[in-house]
């Protein structure tokens, strides 16, 4: 294996009122490990590590929104309520000790299912549909859909409150969020609804225009955003270039100012058929259509992709060398490395001396604790 530090990867960047000394974030990953839905001294401690590691841009596993079924896990935490917001306080404490950065990651899980458990109250979304033809839970009202993005925005205003250098929207998924993007989920007859991508993204842009209204001019917004789904992996959004800047170029004009671009490998064309562009990725083709800046991600520095690890695989370390060239032209100008910080709170000091005999794969049994 071969990969040496650049200083491509090391780079400060800046947006609005916040500067972060390199260009590695720290993906967002489910932990569920808040009981009771709190976060407490361990959460702390394992994000505190991360800052300690070098990461630029720390971005919390999702946290839940103040709905009554936005979460499909008990251990999943809210943003919202005393205790919550409470123990929110204790890791951005800590990780800005440890001289980090970071933002939660605002969410609601939508009629996604995570295994057996239930929340008390049925799941909701756009039209009471799990997946294409998959009833699960009620289609959400007018009144339920402003009372959600009312949600976002007091979360987010928190999120300020109590000190976080940004805030992130999950968009992406198959969540609520994206579950109004997909014409397969949002069969709605309504305002919400509509023949394109960009009717279809009226929520999401009421959710961005809410929470630019609650956190002002200068905070800094990021959309999470994908193609695939978890209830359809092949799922296209946005199957052309011009597609895809009707979909994103309305939420970037809404307040968006960083794209998190998500697929499960990242040196994937987008749009392999379309000649002369350098076999962009989807963060590439992003921030070539809207003028934003966008995130990368996806398998970053291991042999196999994030879904199989929920299947027991392990991942071997590799190298970065795809990584550096395409950050060397600037294709995106961020990268979140997700499985390989679960495993190693230091992989960002490591790879910066150039240590790379040390950096370790992944074991599936790292998802067991907050180490």
């Amino acid at each position: 294996m071969t990969s040496t530090p650049s200083d491509t990867l090391f780079r400060p960047f800046s947006i609005k009122n916040l500067t972060l000394p390199n260009r590695i974030v720290m993906a967002p990953m489910t932990r569920g490990m808040a009981p009771n839905g709190i976060p407490g001294a361990a959460n702390a401690a394992y994000y505190r590590r991360r800052a300690e590691g070098g990461v630029g841009l720390i971005l919390s596993e999702g946290t839940v929104v103040g709905r009554p079924a936005s979460r499909n896990l008990p251990g999943i935490p809210f943003f919202h309520g005393e205790a919550a917001l409470n123990g929110w306080k204790q890791v951005i404490d800590a990780v800005h000790d440890a001289g980090g950065r970071m933002g939660p990651q605002l969410w609601h899980t939508g009629s996604t299912r995570a295994g057996e458990w239930q929340p008390e109250a049925p799941v909701e979304s756009p039209s009471g549909l799990l997946a294409p033809g998959t009833p699960r839970g009620v289609a959400m009202t007018e009144e339920d859909i402003a009372d959600t993005v009312a949600a976002f925005a007091k979360a987010a205003a928190a999120a300020k409150r109590l000190g976080f250098d940004l805030v992130e929207i999950h968009g992406a998924h198959g969540y609520l969020i994206d579950e109004f993007f997909w014409s397969g989920t949002n069969q709605r007859t309504d305002r919400y609804n509509g023949a394109s991508i960009r009717e279809r993204s009226r929520f999401a842009g009421e959710v961005v225009a809410a929470i630019r209204a609650a956190v002002g001019p200068d905070y800094p917004i990021v959309l999470r955003v994908s193609q695939w789904k978890q209830q359809d992996y092949a799922a296209r959004l946005a199957p052309t270039p011009a597609l895809m800047t009707d979909w994103l170029a309305p939420l970037v004009e809404a307040g968006v100012d960083i794209l998190h671009c998500s697929q499960r490998r990242f040196w994937e064309p987008e749009f392999p058929e379309v000649d002369g562009e350098n076999g962009l990725n989807f963060a590439g083709w992003a921030k070539k259509l809207t003028g934003a800046a966008t995130i990368s991600v996806g398998s970053v520095g291991l042999s196999g992709e994030f879904l199989k690890a929920f299947q027991g695989e392990a991942s071997s370390a590799v190298g970065l060398d795809n990584l550096l060239q395409r950050m060397d032209r600037d294709e995106f100008d961020l990268i979140a490395v997700g499985r390989a910080l679960i495993s190693d709170p230091l992989w960002v000091s490591k790879v910066q001396r150039g240590d790379a005999n040390s950096l370790k794969g992944f074991d599936p049994a790292a998802l067991k604790e907050l180490a």
